[in-house]
């Protein structure tokens, strides 16, 4: 949990700018006067629980800085956070993904983007990874845009780091995560190896309607969607920060690649 000695009212504040939300717009939507909101905002006047999480609500707040906010104003935290182990059912759907998955790639992580689960196909691609790049705890970016991590075997490292990169920037905006901002510095630092790019440019080739990863791997290339799936509604600090990476194959050469390849090695097993 995030703590501060900042006045509830100035965190409030920076939340909805960052937004880009007006006082008027965000009164409006949480049902309380501007006039209340500018006192809120201001330290004139101390928000109720209520007030609160009607404003999270609206300026859409993660669990951990919702937290941050009841202490501030003098309450208890609302949210509980347990480990991933406990958490019973919402684990289970978890890993009910990740083999349902297979023989496709899927893993679940954390906010900064650290391995929690992943299914046995995951092993195909870094369960030959060793070294820096899977420091614990596994930080799943690190591994893939790392020199001597996947980085070497991306065919279209300059289009695929580029993509990576405004995503994980997008998600310190949205969430503004501890430990991000620090990741985020770290994969920006890496250099590109000559020639990883394979002569592709940082947007990629314009048939593309979504940006592919291309994987060079003992059993051929391989060219890769995914989907990000998270719970709807979570109450837990924790479940509210999970993210399922489900990979597709683009094409029928690589799904014949991936059956292939995940009945010859079984995968690996990651933790």
């Amino acid at each position: 949990m995030t703590t501060t000695t900042e006045p509830v009212g100035a965190l409030l504040r920076r939340w909805r700018e960052r937004r880009r939300r007006s006082q008027l717009d965000v009164s409006i939507a949480a049902d309380i006067s501007t006039r209340h909101l500018s006192c809120v905002e201001t330290g004139r006047a101390n928000p109720g629980r209520d007030v609160i999480r009607r404003l999270c609500d609206e300026l859409d707040v993660p669990l951990r800085e919702r937290n941050t906010l009841y202490l501030a104003a003098g309450f208890a935290p609302v949210h509980a956070e347990r480990p991933f182990a406990d958490l019973g059912a919402a684990r289970a759907a978890v890993e009910a993904v990740l083999s349902g998955h297979e023989p496709n790639p899927a893993l679940a992580v954390n906010v900064r983007w650290e391995l929690l689960a992943a299914n046995r196909a995951m092993g195909v691609f870094l369960g030959g990874v060793t070294g820096e790049p899977v420091r614990p705890p596994l930080n799943v970016l690190r591994a893939t845009l790392h020199p001597d991590g996947l980085a070497g075997r991306v065919l279209n490292l300059a289009q695929w780091r580029a993509h990576m990169l405004r995503r994980l920037r997008r998600q310190l905006e949205r969430t503004s995560a501890a430990g991000l901002a620090e990741l985020l510095a770290e994969l920006e630092g890496y250099p590109v190896p000559d020639g990883a790019a394979g002569g592709l440019t940082a947007d990629g080739p314009a048939g593309d309607l979504v940006v592919p990863l291309r994987l060079a791997t003992e059993h051929g290339e391989l060219a890769l969607l995914y989907t990000t799936t998270v719970f709807g509604s979570p109450r837990d600090v924790t479940l509210d920060e999970i993210a399922i990476e489900t990979w597709f194959p683009a094409d029928a050469d690589t799904a014949a690649l991936m059956r292939a390849a995940v009945a010859a090695h079984g995968g690996a097993e990651l933790t």
